[in-house]
């Protein structure tokens, strides 16, 4: 069985998202020990984000040489990800979404013929089967009850988008209010590691 984590935070060890992620995958490394772990920090290895000649070659146009490198790399995160039979992801909100890094990973695995198709009944998700886990942080607090709900693009993208590649029932362990002050960060990453460790086997 195969595992692809993903952080996607600029803050390195002060980051509650890569605490959190690094604490699921602990979790399923310790219930399945053969468990085959392929890690990408996109902080570390960053993806360039989408430009015009990327889509051009998407299409079937000549790709300039010096593109190379970064096609290659392109299709080496979207491999790694139609491999993996989990995915577990630190995903930070950064202006009420994800950082843009993690956007440009996602540019890169949600593609048509590879992880969805066109037909004529709409779109349909070619990557269902996996098991996604997500780690978020924020900042504050926007749940369905608060008053900052409309601006909460974290969560709700990220349902969006593995769920339009197919992939239903994705797992979210939020750690919220982490700016809010010292204790409102211990409690929330307390309860958010808790989680981690409580999740089901692999």
């Amino acid at each position: 069985m195969k595992l692809l984590h993903i952080d996607s935070s600029v803050l390195g060890p002060h980051s509650v998202s890569r605490q959190v992620s690094a604490a699921i995958v602990d979790r399923l490394r310790q219930a399945t020990p053969s468990l085959d772990i392929t890690y990408r920090d996109l902080t570390q290895t960053p993806l360039a984000h989408l430009s015009g000649s990327h889509l051009a070659a998407a299409q079937g146009a000549p790709a300039p040489a010096e593109l190379g490198p970064d096609l290659a790399a392109s299709a080496a995160a979207l491999d790694e990800f139609l491999a993996a039979d989990i995915v577990v992801i630190g995903a930070p909100m950064y202006n009420f979404t994800i950082p843009s890094q993690l956007k440009a990973w996602i540019d890169r695995i949600l593609v048509v013929g590879k992880t969805f198709k066109y037909g004529a009944a709409g779109p349909e998700g070619l990557a269902g089967g996996k098991r996604v886990i997500v780690a978020i942080s924020r900042g504050g607090y926007y749940g369905v009850e608060t008053p900052y709900a409309a601006g909460e693009h974290l969560e709700s993208y990220l349902r969006w988008v593995f769920g339009f590649m197919g992939i239903t029932g994705v797992e979210f362990i939020p750690a919220d209010g982490v700016q809010v002050g010292p204790d409102h960060r211990e409690k929330s990453l307390a309860g958010a590691l808790q989680a981690a460790t409580s999740l089901r086997a692999a």
